[in-house]
């Protein structure tokens, strides 16, 4: 395997499958399957899921409610998540824990960043849910850190498109994708990866970034493997 230490970010709305809100149990037993092929492999796992699928802060602020008490309840969104994807991986028995910024010690641990790194030794994979702990922080801010904290070898991005492109390729035919790009490249195109404050973050500590489909059967093991699947970015 090329990286021993992985960070996957999700989002919320691809846990969503074909449906327009929630949860989707298909698509969350497709990727307990996905992440088991790899741990059977001895790579090391950690998952930092979106809430957007239940609810977004960002949104919420949109419509009038106060962005403090908007951001929290998208915390605990990324917690149901977890909670979710907890309860897919462990019926495809793969052992995990769920370490929460919010304390809510009744369903999850507290993120403390030994104890993840000591559960990711065992084998175990770490979910991390309640995004920073803080409000006006995405879930892509939550991954980058974490990513950082317990020295993960790169994170992967799994979303619905095969990778980076110089338009959304969903709106245009004519976009072209990218197999590499430097992060100085991805801010000097205007291109969107993640949001500038995770990006900038991901960037100053030189971790690789691989955005790839996730929705497509085996492709998280051929990204771990090393194989040329979605795009890379790196310094």
């Amino acid at each position: 395997m090329k990286y021993k230490r992985i960070l996957l970010k999700l989002s919320g709305e691809a846990l969503m499958g074909d449906r327009q809100y929630g949860i989707d149990p298909k698509r969350l037993a497709e990727y307990a399957n996905e992440i088991k092929q790899i741990i059977d492999r001895d790579v090391q796992v950690a998952v930092v899921i979106g809430g957007g699928n239940i609810f977004r802060g960002v949104a919420g602020a949109s419509k009038g409610m106060d962005r403090v008490q908007a951001d929290h309840m998208g915390m605990l969104a990324t917690v149901i998540n977890g909670l979710a994807l907890q309860s897919a991986l462990e019926d495809a028995e793969i052992p995990t824990r769920l370490q929460s910024a919010v304390k809510i010690n009744e369903v999850a641990e507290p993120f403390i960043r030994r104890r993840a790194m000591r559960h990711l030794e065992k084998g175990r994979v770490v979910i991390f849910g309640g995004g920073t702990g803080n409000p006006y922080f995405t879930t892509d801010s939550a991954a980058v850190l974490r990513a950082i904290e317990i020295n993960a070898d790169v994170i992967l991005k799994g979303t619905r498109v095969d990778g980076i492109y110089t338009s959304d390729p969903e709106k245009n035919a004519d976009a072209t994708k990218f197999d590499f790009i430097s992060f100085d490249d991805v801010l000097r195109k205007g291109l969107k990866v993640m949001d500038t404050t995770a990006f900038t973050l991901s960037q100053e500590n030189e971790l690789p970034i691989v955005v790839f489909d996730m929705n497509k059967t085996g492709n998280l093991l051929k990204v771990v493997s090393g194989e040329s699947i979605g795009t890379q970015v790196n310094l």
